[in-house]
């Protein structure tokens, strides 16, 4: 049994995991001790700048200053720090980089989008198991980039990374509250391009289920399901139909901010970009439906990602 953390920042949140692992028994298991989410936006503006805001980066550190003291607190003896779709996009990562290996003492990893996916999936298929004969599509939508990895039982057999998110896309397009419905054109001409770049690399028809990973997935989820607080036990797993699910995405993105801001399980933090996120989901599975001919009927969402991929990769 080793302890590990496991720290993912994204372009929106920064997220720690810090686990039991256990190798024992030809299998690999993790057992949560800590789980904490920090919304920090350090995507904010990169998309128009290229480059991570000074505050952004002041909120990023004071997370991970958080999370250096909860390490070491509890005792994990091995850390691994990824970063994503923002550090890849700025030209000044070095600040961000420098900044976090003073605060943690490890190397930040900034990976690749086919790494990226290959986490996420790891992370879904590691408590959602995938059955013999499957090939499961597992989307992995975040703030600035979203992840479409197709694997089986085996692992991943094709992974695509493109540049669309809830952070982006709100900036770059949805600015008015709620959006009109040009700018939500412009959004969805964005997002179906990225589906069909991503389709070159990964055969979508292909795919027998989809599994949806990440914050914007497990909230639209708990919009769902009407839940009366944001309830991980009650998100992780659940399967819907996809009618449901393009419904309850159409629904935050037709909504006020202060309409979205009042609804019991919504994380203060998504409040300005989950209307993005839902029209980026809404538009996957529309388009998972016209390839699989009706084949793919229903969507689940799994709370377990790329964090715990990271977790499991700690050797």
């Amino acid at each position: 049994m080793t302890r590990v953390a496991a720290i993912d920042c994204g372009t929106n949140s920064i997220r720690l995991l810090i686990a039991d692992i256990d190798r024992s028994n030809g299998t690999t298991s993790l057992k949560d001790v800590v789980r904490e989410m920090r919304v920090v936006r350090l995507g904010q503006g990169v998309d128009a700048t290229g480059e991570l805001a000074p505050d952004a980066l002041e909120r990023t550190f004071a997370a991970t200053a958080e999370y250096a003291s909860l390490i070491k607190r509890h005792g994990a003896v091995k850390v691994r720090f990824v970063a994503t779709s923002a550090s890849r996009d700025a030209r000044n990562r070095d600040v961000f980089v420098d900044g976090i290996r003073d605060l943690l003492g490890v190397e930040p990893e900034v990976i690749s989008g086919d790494e990226e996916a290959a986490l996420s999936f790891a992370g879904a298929s590691s408590v959602l198991p995938i059955l013999d004969g499957q090939e499961v599509l597992v989307v992995d939508l975040g703030g600035g980039s979203t992840e479409f990895v197709l694997g089986t039982a085996a692992g991943v057999t094709a992974a695509k990374s493109v540049d669309i998110g809830c952070v982006r896309l709100t900036e770059r397009h949805l600015r008015q509250d709620p959006p009109t419905a040009e700018q939500i054109a412009a959004a969805e001409a964005d997002v179906d391009a990225a589906i069909a770049r991503a389709g070159q690399d990964v055969p979508l028809e292909r795919a027998t289920a989809v599994v949806g990973v990440a914050g914007s997935i497990t909230t639209i989820t708990a919009h769902a399901l009407r839940l009366p607080e944001y309830s991980p036990n009650a998100i992780h797993g659940t399967e819907l139909p996809l009618d449901t699910v393009r419904a309850a995405s159409a629904d935050l993105l037709a909504m006020t901010r202060s309409d979205r801001a009042a609804l019991p399980y919504m994380h203060p933090g998504r409040v300005d970009v989950i209307g993005a996120g839902g029209l980026v989901w809404g538009r996957i599975l529309e388009r998972l439906a016209e390839l699989s001919g009706g084949r793919i009927a229903t969507a689940t969402a799994s709370e377990h990602d790329i964090l715990d991929g990271i977790a499991l990769s700690i050797g």
